[in-house]
């Protein structure tokens, strides 16, 4: 006998976290999300982490204005600690990028993110350790920041199930199907569960589970790294984040002493149940290389680890939020492009606004439909380094 629930989420990264705590806020709490392995342990896990708000469409800027008013009041909002740092975000861009760059920090203040355009003076006393050319533009993010990925997945979770929803790890979904009543039946290894509405956010899962049902979207499963790196603390005791177009890189403090680094325009296609997990040293060395062209003293630094993780791309960066056309109570929240975790509260919201309400109101998703790739309307950057989109 199937169990039955107001919403079955699959996934349990830190976007059906977020998804079904917002659900549960707002009372609806008769609600099961599966896991197939434990909370956080796909793309969440091996995060960045960073959080900030540079971006080229008003819709990812929104979400993650959005969202970073959560982050700062974590502890109120959701419960728990999802780690916040703040550190303020620099984002350097070559002088070739000049009018779209322009054009983003204007878009950016309309939508309300506190941010500036500064010079390299004023660079340089926020920030001693950069070397900075005279031709750069530099945005200024004074709120960004960061946070822990898992930590905030975890807290969603604990906050969902306190208000009674239903989490299954070790979970994995092996079938769905969409019943003629309009009820879909979700079917696991030794269960299965039935409801009007599903909610997929699993990752770079995702494009095998809609074959299940006969929907192709490009939603590609690509490999990331990012590396770790102990800083000379006599040489740099600390920095803020950064989004760097021109050396290509993207990089935050992380503790005490360290530097995560990392290239998000160097990716390769990956089996989400068989990469490569490991980093290259090869890559780590070009990385580090490029990270000393920003910071000179980071050359006596030392490599403490690496890892790699994944990414859902999508053509145009942008994620998937929608609602499924011709399948009622079928919803989609995927293809992030390593942009999803700074979104993820927002993206919360605005779900659970699209499942109750017909439509989001906090911020205007309409983007992030999924026919838009079919009907040739995709998202576009001014920018080259995809990280930043």
């Amino acid at each position: 006998m199937a169990e039955t629930y107001d919403a079955i989420i699959i996934g349990g990264g830190v976007m059906g976290a977020s998804i079904i705590s917002n659900l549960a806020t707002i009372g609806m709490t008769k609600t099961v999300l599966l896991e197939k392995s434990t909370i956080g342990a796909g793309s969440t896990g091996r995060s960045s982490g960073a959080i900030r708000m540079h971006y080229s469409t008003a819709v990812n800027a929104s979400l993650a204005h959005e969202s970073l008013k959560v982050f700062t009041n974590f502890s109120d909002i959701v419960g728990g600690d999802a780690g916040f740092v703040k550190t303020g975000y620099m984002v350097f861009a070559p002088s070739e990028a000049e009018k779209g760059f322009r054009e983003n920090i204007s878009m950016q203040q309309t939508v309300g993110i506190s941010t500036r355009e500064i010079d390299q003076k004023q660079a340089a006393e926020l920030a001693p350790a950069f070397d900075i050319a005279e031709d750069e533009l530099i945005a200024w993010e004074e709120e960004s920041g960061h946070a822990d990925p898992s930590a905030t997945a975890l807290a969603y979770i604990n906050h969902a199930r306190a208000q009674g929803a239903t989490i299954h790890l070790e979970t994995p979904v092996i079938d769905f199907e969409v019943l003629s009543s309009g009820t879909h039946r979700i079917i696991t290894e030794n269960d299965s569960f039935e409801s009007e509405i599903v909610i997929i956010a699993t990752g770079p899962w995702t494009a095998q589970l809609l074959q299940k049902i006969n929907i192709s979207l490009p939603l590609l499963p690509t490999r990331h790294q990012v590396f770790l790196i102990r800083r000379n603390l006599e040489s740099i005791p600390t920095h803020p984040g950064g989004g760097d177009m021109t050396n290509l890189i993207y990089f935050r403090p992380e503790g005490h002493d360290l530097t995560l680094v990392g290239n998000g325009n160097h990716e390769e296609t990956a089996n989400p149940d068989s990469y490569n997990q490991k980093y290259s040293l090869s890559y780590a060395a070009d990385v580090w290389n490029r990270l000393s062209k920003r910071m000179p003293s980071i050359g006596d630094a030392e490599l403490f680890t690496g890892y790699s993780g994944l990414y859902t791309s999508t053509p145009d960066l942008h994620p998937i939020i929608d609602a499924v056309d011709g399948i009622s109570g079928l919803y989609i929240c995927s293809g992030f492009s390593g942009h999803g975790f700074k979104l993820a509260p927002a993206v919360g919201t605005v779900m659970t606004e699209l499942i109750t309400q017909g439509a989001a109101s906090t911020v205007d998703i309409k983007p992030l439909k999924m026919n838009r790739f079919a009907d040739g309307k995709l998202n576009t950057t001014k920018y080259s380094f995809k990280v930043i989109a």
